[in-house]
């Protein structure tokens, strides 16, 4: 028998185990993903003008798409920053790109990790969306480790339509996101 895409694995089993476990009346209110961002923050791209281009290619291998230059709100003189300067970058996923990256976050990515015992349960923030920090680009299979100048961290924010963190949880973790236990 052959995987279900994790997008037809929503509609058919999952939102009738959501409907029957928050008992909701109707499919409108069962908690559904809006999109998923990665943002890259660059700090050293203050010093190094190449490490916004090489985390635009890494970024790009990984999710397909062409990232945005995010730029400094205002000036900071303790971290030698000036308003405009470009300080990292970010890419919003929607629709099927999102399923996609989505489905090798969670069953290639992170098995990837090392020393890997779940992810936490508590990122959440209050309004059902979770967010997710990883440590290298290299845990994904798109990028090729001899054509990266530096390991850099990204963090990967979830948004769904969930309205508290309960059911947020319960909607991630029927699409298979490996949450740690609680310990005891």
């Amino acid at each position: 028998m052959a995987l279900k895409p994790i997008n037809e694995l929503y509609k058919e089993d999952i939102v009738p185990a959501l409907m029957k476990e928050f008992s909701y009346s109707s499919v409108m209110q069962v908690p559904r993903l809006k999109k998923i961002v990665l943002n890259v923050g660059l700090g050293e791209a203050l010093d190094n003008a190449k490490a916004i281009e090489f985390a635009s290619n890494d970024i790009r291998q990984i999710t397909g798409q062409r990232p945005v230059v995010t730029r400094a709100k205002k000036s900071i003189a303790a971290f030698k920053l000036r308003e405009g300067r470009a300080i990292g970058i970010k890419v919003t996923l929607r629709g099927e790109r999102m399923w996609s990256f989505l489905a090798r976050l969670i069953h290639i990515a992170l098995p990837r990790t090392r020393d890997f015992q779940g992810i936490s349960p508590d990122s959440f923030d209050g309004r059902g969306n979770y967010t997710l920090g990883l440590r290298e680009q290299l845990l994904f299979p798109e990028v090729d480790y001899d054509k990266i100048d530096k390991i850099r961290g990204m963090e990967v924010s979830i948004v769904t339509t969930a309205s508290n963190d309960d059911e947020g949880r319960s909607l991630l973790a029927l699409l298979g996101m490996p949450f740690r236990r609680p310990l005891g």
